[in-house]
């Protein structure tokens, strides 16, 4: 299966790491972003990539085309929305029946096997994969007035949101409009005629929109001397 991953964004919440260098090639530890969220295919065998490419796009072209990985670099333009960036992937991908997705800003230790399994079982459009996010805050339980726990920044226990980790069938492209956002345009048309269904993780994730999401991602890697927790 191909594997898709959305890397043309301008990064604007990431803005004095991206004045430079586009937010998939942010480096976390050693590494772009990107790279690891390449290997996180890579070990469940998943190695035909497609970038969909855009704000400093030769940035990221220079650096992959060193690395001994198959990838097809796309420039899908500077400005243009999540939908439109993968109706401009077409070509690409109508040989398929079934592709993966996602975005070049977060790592998780998605079990990608279980993700697509789970996808051909329900046989729905598109598999999003739900994740709880962790919290920006400790969390109290208050009993009577006196705290009986305490977590310093659990994972969010209520409430799922979209992890970015997609199956997706390229049934989808009857959907998709010249610069549509896939997220607000077409999977809630989607979701209305029930076609979308939801792989539940309860591992770890982290997206990496801000500086202090950076740092989270750095810490951890310090923490446990270089093991991404995202590599299972």
């Amino acid at each position: 299966m191909k594997v898709v991953i959305f890397c043309g964004g301008l990064g604007s919440r990431l803005e004095q790491e991206t004045r430079k260098a586009p937010k998939p090639m942010v480096k976390v530890g050693r590494y772009p972003i990107l790279y690891h969220i390449i290997n996180i295919y890579r070990k469940y065998g998943y190695n035909d990539f497609i970038l969909a490419l855009g704000y400093k796009k030769n940035i990221i072209v220079k650096y992959f085309k060193k690395k001994k990985i198959n990838i097809n670099f796309v420039d899908t333009g500077r400005l243009t929305q999540t939908g439109g960036r993968l109706l401009k992937l077409k070509k690409l991908l109508l040989k398929e029946k079934n592709f993966f997705c996602t975005y070049g800003d977060g790592v998780s230790n998605i079990n990608l096997k279980k993700l697509l399994k789970y996808h051909l079982v329900n046989k729905k459009i598109v598999t999003i994969t739900a994740v709880r996010p962790p919290s920006r805050f400790g969390e109290i339980k208050i009993r009577k007035n006196n705290t009986v726990n305490f977590k310093e920044k659990p994972q969010v226990s209520e409430g799922w949101i979209n992890g970015g980790f997609f199956c997706i069938n390229t049934k989808i492209f009857s959907y998709l409009k010249k610069n549509s956002i896939l997220e607000r345009d077409t999977f809630e048309k989607l979701s209305k005629k029930k076609n979308i269904s939801a792989f539940k993780h309860n591992g770890f994730w982290q997206c990496m929109d801000t500086i202090r999401e950076k740092n989270i991602l750095n810490n951890l890697l310090k923490k446990n001397r270089g093991k991404a927790p995202w590599i299972n």
